[in-house]
């Protein structure tokens, strides 16, 4: 036999053995497509992994086993599924998935890509932390409406020309974050504020590209290929030193009987466990924990808050009866509060039909089951990647019909009240909800409400012509780039 000939053989018995291992590895996990050797499914999902999920669950039912790469992933869609897997069964569901490329950067430390005791301690720690700072509170309030005024001058200073909100929209929450984590906050024209923003930026379309989503898939990508995931980590690097210097400045005037923020809080918790051989409370994981915070914190409220003017640019009958209702009920001799929110029902109905219509993380973090689990008839294995399809909850057609339409009566009930939804799980559920999901919406609601006290949102084009479609629908949705005018009103 000639050489040629051996080394196909070898290949085919290689391609086999793989095949099997795929096979057998599935014990009992759900059905789903046949993956192919090496590249697994990556064929039937596509780009937009949520849509190709939605599609296969017309075939395969509510729970399907996918393979990334060699990699089992198991899917959950709709409400029920979801429902009982991250509440009913919240423990076992609580787990991180692998995500290699962001795990590169993270190391199995902070709070969104950490699991077991590590990531108990940083979350239960933050936690009372922010809770200490004032996060659900009247101070934090104070806080948030404060930078909605520095937002507003900011604003003003477009002179109602045509500008790209992106930054503007960054800078103030981000600077809501700072002044818990660093007790102060920046100036929007500050060069040092405005190379965070950037790199915040740039890194959330980053890891909802199609590149991070193969190299999520095979790894060894990333070491052999150029690509944007080492602009990706080279940004981590930059926003790493960032947060580095801040803490050295916090060790030099720390004072442990009056701390100020939470990196002050985290060092006194440090000393406190120095003699633990296995404290959780490390240099590296402050770090690492800031920058989630700041990720978590300032990129997705900006960007819902990005996506939601453009929604009511093209939607200017919802924007008139937003403002109406503001005027009533705030008038324009004050600022809006967290407490008017009960008088605004149409306006609570937008900020909730935003966060619906826009799906910002569609298949949410990547899960994992912390053991081994029998659910819903199947037996899958410790340390599972699980995918939760958010999209299928969020656009259920029953519960909110037309749901590839932006309409805000999908919150309101025949009176025009407020209506709540089991199926509003914008923030995800269970044991990994967003720990700051009360800041989140205290800024959306107070961000958004106070822009629309003081400007009229003008459009460049047509508001026919708008088109809100996500310019990438991997990790996250992302808003197609706009322009406008704020027109003092």
């Amino acid at each position: 036999m000639d050489p040629t000939s051996v080394l196909l053989l070898c290949l085919l018995c290689f391609l086999l053995l793989l095949l099997l291992k795929q096979s057998y590895g599935k014990g009992t996990l759900p059905p789903g497509p046949t993956p192919l050797p090496i590249i697994g499914n990556i064929l039937q999902l596509n780009i937009n992994i949520s849509k190709a999920v939605c599609n296969l669950a017309k075939i395969y039912g509510s729970i399907f086993t996918v393979y990334l790469g060699m990699r089992p992933v198991v899917v959950l869609h709709g409400y029920e599924t979801v429902k009982e897997a991250l509440i009913d069964h919240g423990e076992e569901f609580s787990g991180r998935g692998v995500s290699p490329v962001i795990d590169k950067s993270h190391q199995g430390m902070g709070i969104l890509f950490s699991n077991g005791e590590i990531w108990k301690q940083m979350r239960r720690f933050s936690l009372m932390t922010l809770r200490n700072f004032g996060m659900g509170k009247r101070s934090i309030e104070d806080r948030i409406q404060e930078e909605a005024r520095c937002l507003v001058e900011a604003l003003r200073q477009t002179k109602a020309s045509p500008c790209d909100p992106t930054f503007i929209l960054s800078c103030a929450p981000c600077n809501v974050i700072c002044s818990i984590i660093f007790k102060n906050r920046f100036e929007y024209d500050d060069k040092c504020f405005l190379n965070i923003m950037e790199k915040f930026n740039e890194n959330f379309k980053i890891v909802s590209s199609p590149w991070i989503q193969i190299c999520n898939m095979f790894p060894i990508f990333t070491n052999i290929f150029p690509g944007s995931h080492n602009r990706y980590l080279k940004n981590k690097h930059e926003l790493h030193d960032f947060v580095l210097e801040k803490v050295k400045e916090h060790q030099e005037s720390l004072d442990i009987n009056n701390p100020q923020d939470f990196i002050d809080c985290f060092l006194i918790q440090m000393e406190k466990e120095k003699h633990n051989q296995y404290s959780k409370f490390f240099i590296e994981n402050l770090i690492i924990t800031v920058r989630n915070f700041f990720v978590a914190g300032t990129e997705t409220v900006s960007s819902t808050l990005r996506y939601g003017i453009l929604l009511l640019l093209k939607h200017p009958e919802v924007t008139a009866k937003v403002q109406e209702e503001i005027d009533r009920v705030v008038g324009r001799h004050r600022s809006p509060c967290m407490q008017d929110r009960n008088s605004m029902p149409y306006t609570d109905a937008v900020v909730h039909e935003i966060q619906r219509y826009i799906d910002l993380l569609p298949t949410s973090l990547p899960h994992a089951v912390t053991q081994d689990i029998k659910f819903r008839g199947y037996l899958i294995p410790k340390g599972t990647t699980i995918l939760t399809s958010l999209t299928s909850v969020l656009h259920d057609n029953k519960e909110f019909p037309n749901p590839d339409q932006f309409d805000p009566g999908h919150f309101l009930d025949e009176s025009g009240n407020f209506k709540k939804s089991d199926y509003f799980m914008a923030f995800s559920a269970g044991k990994r909800v967003c720990a700051g999901e009360s800041l989140a919406r205290m800024e959306l609601f107070l961000f958004l409400t106070t822009i629309l006290q003081n400007f009229t949102l003008k459009s460049l084009v047509d508001p026919r012509d708008l088109d809100t479609t996500s310019i990438t629908q991997g990790f996250a949705s992302v808003p197609p780039f706009y322009k406008l005018c704020f027109v003092p009103a």
